[in-house]
Formats: structure tokens, sequence, C-alpha cells
């Protein structure tokens, strides 16, 4: 009988033993099927080939489990899916392996799965101190085995989570110059330290000459010139982080583009600044003007809604106009709304705009994210709930929402301006409606036409709406001004 058993016991290990991998293949069709010994693709099905891979218990690429189906699975033969895997949180003694765990054993088998080849889009400050913190910004940045900068080794760094930022601190003597060089276990990146100036809005682009004007942007350092509106802008301040440029706006402006240039090159405007009142002529009609509050054909208010016709001049009154004195250094005419608190889903007043032609219709192919909905706006006392809504008139389903006192989706803060200021709304922010967020808080229109329809002629509403729960903690007073579209790249 012990014979016997000891042979049954024999003739079990033979059947069922320790798992064995022998290869990895692509799950595909022929011709496609080929063994493989790398892959970078998470999602990627493959097929392990081998022996006794049946009842398995855990399959690990890199250390992270897989899910599977046991039903998928032979004796020689297990298909599964490659996991999604964090790179920069692995146990790096486990990298480029499979770990197949049965009910008879274990299994480690030899293969090179990781990311792609890393890229550098851009560097967070080329002008750091030594000692302060800097970012490498790209793709795949994990898994770092040399690092270099304008010559300068770093042997110290850290990856974020998804591996889209690596950084650093900036050695003694600082380079301005040179190449980054990046080596990982996936390959080489490089890039140029260099400092291209970009410009990303003004603080008010319709200013009155003696107003305060900034213009933001990266890079703003080493500036050599700097016009606005086409005006040579000699007298300037620079903020020390390079993010701005203060101006007092002068006399001599007039309509054009805001262009610096600094050692590394330039940056230019696509659109013009200082355009007076906006309007666009294209023959007899005007292009990108919805409404600039003037008379004339691109006056625009509907004359209902609300919202009151507003000067902030008294002399300018002339008797009916709503008089905004807190509101100065406009020197036309501008839409103004005073409205008190809002109890939880109410809709206040609206200055409804009258039909107009957005986007030239040449351009209602281009990507929608190239053109933006510019205005200015003056907010003298404090907000703090609600939302100011823009709605296309086309179909009504696309809401762009401005919420500068939304700080986080938990906090708020109280909102003011410092007088007039530009506020720019790519097309891209306009949302369609989502079930339990309310207007503007859907998917993201993806075609012109979608939100303008057809020709690019269409109305909008820009009115007042509290989506909160509870009543607004305050009203809202505002003006607006210069309703117009632009092209921003």
């Amino acid at each position: 009988m012990t014979a016997f058993c000891a042979l049954l016991t024999s003739c079990k290990n033979d059947t069922i033993g320790s798992p064995v991998i022998t290869a990895v293949r692509n799950y595909v069709a022929s011709p496609n099927d080929t063994i493989i010994n790398s892959a970078v693709a998470k999602g990627q099905w493959v097929v392990i080939e081998g022996k006794y891979l049946q009842d398995a218990l855990q399959i690990s690429f890199d250390g992270v489990p897989a899910t599977f189906n046991n039903a998928l699975f032979s004796s020689d033969h297990a298909v599964v899916q490659i996991p999604s895997i964090l790179f920069s949180t692995i146990d790096m003694n486990k990298l480029y392996t499979i770990e197949y765990k049965t009910t008879t054993g274990t299994a480690s088998f030899s293969f090179k799965l990781g990311p792609p080849a890393p890229t550098i889009t851009a560097i967070s400050d080329v002008f750091a101190n030594p000692g302060d913190s800097v970012f490498l910004y790209g793709t795949n940045l994990v898994l770092v085995e040399n690092l270099t900068y304008g010559g300068a080794k770093i042997s110290s760094y850290k990856s974020n989570l998804d591996g889209t930022s690596l950084g650093f601190v900036m050695p003694s003597p600082a380079p301005t110059s040179g190449k980054v060089l990046l080596t990982t276990k996936s390959g080489s990146a490089s890039f140029d330290i260099v400092a291209l100036p970009t410009i990303t809005g003004a603080s008010n682009e319709n200013a009155v000459p003696g107003d305060s004007v900034y213009v933001y942007g990266t890079y703003l350092k080493g500036v050599q010139t700097f016009t606005f509106g086409g005006v040579a802008i000699t007298s300037y301040k620079l903020a020390a982080k390079g993010n701005s440029i203060g101006f007092v706006l002068p006399s001599s402006v007039h309509s054009g583009p805001a262009s610096v240039t600094t050692v590394f090159g330039t940056a230019t405007t696509v659109y013009d600044v200082y355009n007076q009142y906006n309007v666009q002529y294209v023959g007899s009609a005007t292009t990108g003007v919805l409404a600039n509050m003037e008379w004339g054909s691109a006056f625009g208010w509907g004359w209902w809604g609300g919202a009151n016709l507003s000067v902030s001049d008294a002399s300018r009154t002339g008797g009916w106009l709503t008089l905004c004195a807190d509101m100065a250094t406009n020197p036309g005419m501008f839409m103004s709304i005073n409205e008190g608190t809002l109890a939880a889903g109410v809709k206040g007043s609206s200055i409804p705009l009258g039909a107009a032609q957005w986007i030239p219709a040449a351009n209602m192919n281009d990507p929608v994210d190239n053109w933006a909905i510019k205005f200015e706006i003056n907010i003298p006392k404090v907000w703090n709930g609600g939302a100011v809504c823009i709605q296309s008139g086309f179909t009504g389903s696309y809401t762009a929402r401005y919420e500068p006192w939304q700080i986080s989706s938990t906090a708020t803060a109280a909102y003011t301006t410092k007088g007039w200021t530009t506020v720019t709304i790519p097309l891209s922010m306009f949302r369609a409606k989502d079930a339990t967020l309310g207007e503007g808080k859907g998917a993201s229109v993806t075609t012109l036409a979608n939100l303008l329809g057809p020709t690019g002629n269409t109305g909008c509403s820009v009115f007042i709406n509290n989506y909160g729960t509870s009543t607004t903690t305050t009203g809202f007073y505002g003006g607006f001004d210069n309703f117009r579209v632009v092209k921003i790249k």
C-alpha cells in the first residue's frame, strides 16, 4: 500500500507540477501573433506559454498584479491583459519580470515591460537660483538612470506619480544655457535650455491711457523690446518670477498686438489689444464683435433681461442711463448687473445679445481652442457664489461658467477686481449640461459648428445663475463691456 500511494503521488506530480513559462506571444490574429520579449502598452493582451499554467492564483507584471479569468487558461497557455502600471512606484527588484503563481508553485520569467522613451517638453524655471526647486515636464520621466542639466550632473531627483514631471534642485552655479540630457531605462531625451517668452493675456486689453496694465506670460525676463497696441513701451516693471510686465498705458496707444522680445526670442499675440470698441470691419459688417454697448451696428444688447445700460461718468447719464461711478475709467457705455443673493437653483438677471458673426466662415473648421470669447468686467463689490454664464444662442446646450470665487472643488474666496479687467474664455471651455452638476459641467464642445451652428452666426446670453444647493453668500454687482470673439492660437 505504501508503494502504491507513492506511485500515485509520483504520477500526480508528473501531471500537475510547478508552473513554467517558456515564452510570451502577442494575442492577435496571425501573422502578428509572434513571440515578444518586451512591451510598452498597458491594456495589451498577451498569451503566456509554458507548462502547468492552470489554476493560477496571481500573475504579476513588474510586481503589479493583473486581473485575469482562469476560464481562458489551459495547461500550456494563459491569456491575460497587461495591467496599468505606475512605474514611479514599482519595486525595482521586480522590474522586467513576470511572476506566475499557481497552487503548485511560482515561476519567474524575464520580460521587458516598461514605459515608452521619455520626452521633455518644458522646464519650470530656466532662471531659477541655485537651491531652488526646478521641474522638467514631459512624459515617461521615470526609471531615471542619468540626468545632467547644462553640463551639471544631477544626482538627486524625484518623479511624480504619472511620470509627467521630474523635480530636482538647481545646482550651483545655475546654468542658463546648454541642454538637459536624460537617460532612463526606456531611452533618452534631450531638451535645449532656452526661455522662449510667452504671452498668456493682459490685465485689461482696453484700458484707458494712464491706467496701470499688466501683460502676463512666462520667461518675461531680459526684455529687449516691448510693444503694446503697436506702441513701444520703454518704462515698465518686470516681475521677479518673469510672469508679468507692468506699465502705464500711454496716450499714444492704438490697436495692434502685444509683443515681447528677450534674449531668447519673441512672443507676439495673434490678436490685437486696445481695439477700441473692438470693431473689426469686414466690408459693411462686423466679425467677432458680439456687443460693444456703443451706439451703432455693434451695440448688441437686446434691451431686456434685467441688466442696465450704464456709464461711470455722471455728466453722461442723460437722465436715464444708470450711473456706476465706482466703475470709473470706462470712457463709454457698458452693461451692469446688480443682483441680490440668489436662492439655490435660481437664475438672475441676463444680458441677451443679438445674432452676430462669431467666427469668419472660412475658419469654421478650426480647432475649437484656437478661439476665445473675451470681455471686460469690473466687480467693485465682494462676490462669492453664483456663476456668470455665457450660453450660445444656437442650441442653448453649451454653456461656459465664470466663477473666479471658486478656488477649488471645496473652497471659495471673496472676489473683486481692481477696476476693469479682461476675461478670456477659450471656446473649448463651453460644455454641455451634466445631469447632476448642471449647465456647463458636461462634455466639452468638439467643433465650432456644434457651438455656433454651420455659419458661425448666432446670438448669446450672459446671465447670473446659482447652481449651488444653498443661497449664495453674496449678491453680484458688476459691469460688462466689449464682448468679442478673437483668435488666440
